[in-house]
């Protein structure tokens, strides 16, 4: 593989913005931006296919070589701030951070696991990873493409390893605090355990009239309540009684 200095791509200025870029996009083409410390901020555009071929080797940590058309000399960038398709997951625009090669520069840098948790083969434990990234200072040209951590050490549950367990070139600085746990195994989850259920109580219409209360005002209650809506009661008509009475009255 070439060494990240020396790649190269091509761009040019660019004239259409805003909302317009839609159409760059659509004949292959990806906008972007030159920015940097005391450099005045450009517009362009470059071919799509050859900035993912240069971004698939350099990642946002090796120098690219980019050449603007009508420009003399080359800028030395890095690959910043891509932005990506939600769908379709290809760049929608891209930042090129032009550096200067003997002056350090501060970047994020990917941390890769390498190495088998004795934890998580065993299955009493599974592994999280807090931070997939450190912060870092080196020259442009010294920059790592990624730092490995083992997480071989990594055999009981609770066990964490720290951006201090980090092998790091001795050109490059890490900002990140050593403290700052970058993998860590926690317990299985708990299976939640459900309570019973508790006994249902028995219906209240089961309840005897005779075991509770008075047993007459009970039973009363009971037939009032079943009885249907408008109806009156037979203990409360009385037709016998009333019929007996007028009987007499016409003896008399």
């Amino acid at each position: 593989m070439a060494k990240k200095e020396e790649l190269k791509l091509t761009a040019e200025k660019r004239k259409i913005l805003g909302r317009k870029v839609k159409t760059l996009r659509r004949e292959g083409i990806l906008p972007a931006n030159i920015y940097g410390k005391k450099v005045k901020s450009l517009a362009v555009q470059a071919d799509l296919k050859a900035f993912l071929s240069a971004f698939k080797e350099t990642g946002e940590t090796g120098v690219v070589k980019l050449l603007v058309k009508g420009e003399k000399k080359v800028r030395p960038v890095l690959i910043h701030n891509v932005q990506l398709d939600p769908v379709s997951n290809q760049p929608l625009h891209a930042d090129f951070y032009q550096v200067d090669l003997k002056t350090k520069v501060t970047t994020e840098v990917p941390i890769e696991l390498v190495g088998e948790s004795l934890a998580v083969k065993e299955k009493i434990g599974i592994l999280i990873q807090p931070l997939t990234e450190v912060e870092v200072e080196a020259l442009p040209t010294e920059l790592p493409d990624k730092l490995e951590l083992d997480i071989s050490g990594l055999k009981k549950v609770d066990g964490v390893v720290t951006v201090a367990d980090l092998k790091v070139p001795k050109e490059v600085k890490v900002l990140t605090l050593e403290k700052e746990i970058l993998a860590k195994v926690e317990p299985l989850a708990k299976e939640e355990e459900v309570a019973p259920l508790p006994e249902e109580e028995a219906p209240a219409e089961e309840v005897k009239p005779e075991e509770e209360g008075k047993p007459g005002e009970e039973k009363k209650a009971s037939e009032e309540a079943e009885a249907p809506l408008g109806e009156k009661k037979p203990a409360e008509v009385k037709p016998t009684k009333e019929k007996g009475k007028k009987e007499k009255v016409e003896k008399k």
